[in-house]
């Protein structure tokens, strides 16, 4: 009898625990926008640019085989990037080197971060702060096995990201 009154006792607390409230209610202004932060902070990061300009939301910077030099026809969306973090301090960029499947894949990790610390750099010489970027190397990880020589020109990339998506 005392184990089952305990047993009723413990799975009544456990269950009034339990109570379900919802996190983001229709209407409420200190409710997560659909980046996962307040308002404000959206706001403040000029999340809606992101969105809504045609060159941000362009986010790869692509490369000629065996290369991480920057071509002329990607400064102009490297300096849309520049211009947005410039305006925003606040703003974090992550950029992510990728190379194809051809070459070991310690060398394809090292042409992966040459990519992307390439487009940091040229960020940098834009007036971008070191602290708000990041850099990284995929190597071939995320390359498409199934391409063949020059078709594979996709994974030969530097991808930006920020933080806040």
């Amino acid at each position: 009898m005392k184990k089952s009154l305990l047993l009723l006792s413990l799975v009544a607390l456990l269950g009034s625990g339990c109570s379900s409230t919802p996190l983001d209610a229709p209407g409420d202004p200190s409710a997560a926008n659909y980046y996962g932060v307040d308002a404000a902070t959206a706001e403040a990061l000029g999340l809606e640019e992101l969105r809504g300009n045609q060159l941000l939301s362009q986010r790869s910077v692509f490369f000629d085989f065996n290369k991480y030099d920057i071509k002329p026809e990607f400064q102009d969306l490297i300096g849309a990037h520049a211009q947005y973090l410039n305006n925003h301090a606040p703003a974090r960029m992550i950029i992510k080197g990728n190379a194809d499947y051809r070459g070991s894949h310690e060398y394809n990790l090292s042409l992966g971060q040459k990519r992307s610390v390439a487009v940091k750099e040229a960020l940098n010489a834009l007036g971008v702060d070191d602290s708000q970027i990041e850099t990284i190397s995929y190597g071939e990880e995320y390359a498409n096995q199934e391409c063949q020589a020059d078709a594979c020109g996709q994974d030969r990339r530097a991808d930006i990201t920020y933080e806040v998506e």
